[in-house]
């Protein structure tokens, strides 16, 4: 006999708004091709999945941008959310958390994938785009729960839950769980910055050689 599939727990709702709770700047960086050229050369990418068994997909290396280009950043993040400090969270036992780190993933190597970061870890995530002329709905999303009646669920993680699987209950959730809510695209020397606590994903990849895939830096500050 099949198990019934496990009840998720609802989530509290809040709409995505920009300027509370997520925050796009575009044209950040002055030498936003140069920082794409650097990373193109990368000789010590980690490669995920489908080129081994890793569960994340594409590639990626540490670090994405360098000091002066990450205050760069920084100082826009603090202005726009009122944080007077921001800073990297140590990972426990031992982990590497993927602050400033590029990632590249391919149209075929993954898929949106809705979740939340870890509260214990960051307050705020960023995600700089790193390809020129990357199709528009390759950005970024925000999901709310769809339940299994078709009513819509919430969207964020709180206390005391540290992460989505710790607020849902469970680990295994339909694939149909989770509907679009917000999207913001993909600009090339964009940043978009938000709450680690809203359900978010790739809205989708592209391409399928290191030139014309899904290239990213990814940011995650305590505040």
């Amino acid at each position: 006999m099949n198990r019934p599939a496990p009840m998720m727990r609802v989530l509290p709702y809040r709409k995505p708004t920009e300027g509370r709770d997520y925050w796009v700047f575009d044209d950040v960086l002055p030498n936003a091709m140069a920082v794409r050229e650097r990373c193109l050369a990368k000789p010590d990418w980690a490669l995920g999945f489908p080129h081994t068994r890793e569960s994340w997909p594409g590639r990626r290396a540490i670090p994405a941008l360098e000091p002066d280009e990450l205050a760069v950043v920084e100082q826009r993040v603090r202005a726009a959310t009122g944080a007077k400090q921001l800073w990297v969270q140590p990972a426990p036992d031992g982990k590497t958390l993927n602050h400033n780190c590029v990632q590249v993933v391919g149209a075929r190597e993954a898929q949106a994938r809705p979740h939340t970061d870890a509260r214990s870890l960051c307050r705020y995530a960023g995600v700089l785009y790193l390809l020129p002329d990357a199709p528009a709905d390759c950005g970024t999303s925000f999901y709310r729960q769809r339940l299994p009646n078709g009513q819509l669920g919430g969207n964020t993680v709180t206390k005391p839950h540290d992460n989505l699987v710790e607020a849902l209950g469970t680990r295994f959730v339909p694939p149909d769980s989770f509907v679009e809510d917000v999207r913001v695209p993909n600009r090339f020397n964009r940043l978009l910055v938000y709450s680690a606590a809203l359900i978010h994903s790739a809205t989708a990849y592209c391409g399928s050689v290191l030139a014309d895939e899904r290239m990213a830096a990814v940011l995650f500050w305590m505040a």
